[in-house]
């Protein structure tokens, strides 16, 4: 099974395509966001992990536009608490690093840590992984990379401090996608969905009586511009229930009071 990433071996991304997959994979991985539909479009891939929101940073709103614009389908989740950890070539202590790369991400939720260490300079790179791979191949003294526990196994790094986020409860949520197919989830206990609102004061308000009324609750609503369309605005929201049928109906009362509503995925609520 071919599953894309982002990120390299080590990465979260990759955690999350095993524990979530459980069977042995064959990963492809992508520096970029952006290369990933792609190759689940073109049949490259099976399918694409994706994370989608952090409980710190919120919404990564791009990818619910790069799910939508590529016709892909949401068909699982997969919380992951993310531990970051600082780690170096082996035998090295924390007074001897004087530069520590990693994703910006995990640079900001890291930055109360290195105050303690102002004569470390913290630099952005694009993967975490990917700076733990680099000091293992190159052999890097008085570097470090905020990066998983994984990344340090594999890579042969020595952990020179663990959990260094600030905030101990830092959780990413992932989804896994593939190319769209034609039936409903029957099972399904949680959607996702694009809907854009007609032009009528209190529009929203009326939306989210419907779903009361089924019984479907609103566990997430993030707006993203429509960029073709100055002032209008698409909204990208994850619905909850226990009824799918009731939620079927909901939709059905929706499409009235909206110019335009897409289900981008039906899938069993993992939170």
């Amino acid at each position: 099974m071919k599953i894309a990433i982002q990120g390299i071996k080590g990465s979260y991304h990759h955690q999350v395509a095993e524990s979530y997959f459980h069977s042995e994979i064959d990963l492809i991985e992508c520096m970029t966001f952006t290369e990933m539909p792609e190759l689940v479009v073109q049949n490259k891939a099976d399918y694409a992990v994706m994370a989608i929101e952090n409980s710190i940073a919120g919404a990564i709103l791009p990818n619910y536009a790069l799910i939508d614009e590529s016709e892909l389908k949401i068909v699982g989740e997969y919380y992951l608490g993310i531990n970051h950890n600082l780690m170096a070539w082996p035998g090295q202590d924390i007074s001897q690093i004087k530069k520590v790369y990693s994703h910006p991400m995990a640079l900001l939720q890291c930055r109360s840590f290195f105050k303690d260490y102002p004569h470390i300079k913290l630099i952005e790179d694009a993967d975490t992984a990917e700076v733990a791979k680099r000091i293992h191949e190159q052999g890097l003294k008085k570097t470090g990379a905020i990066a998983s526990a994984k990344a340090a196994e594999i890579y042969e790094l020595e952990v020179l401090a663990t959990e260094i986020q600030t905030i101990k409860k830092n959780f990413t949520r992932f989804v896994i996608v593939q190319k769209k197919e034609g039936h409903s989830n029957l099972t399904a206990t949680k959607a996702s969905l694009k809907f854009v609102l007609k032009h009528q004061s209190g529009s929203l308000g009326e939306v989210l009586v419907l779903l009361a009324k089924h019984q479907v609750n609103l566990s997430k609503i993030q707006s993203l511009p429509i960029i073709d369309r100055p002032w209008e605005y698409a909204f990208f929201a994850d619905l909850v229930f226990d009824d799918y049928q009731e939620y079927k109906n909901a939709l059905q009362d929706i499409n009235s009071k909206v110019s335009s509503l897409k289900i981008l995925g039906e899938y069993k609520d993992k939170k």
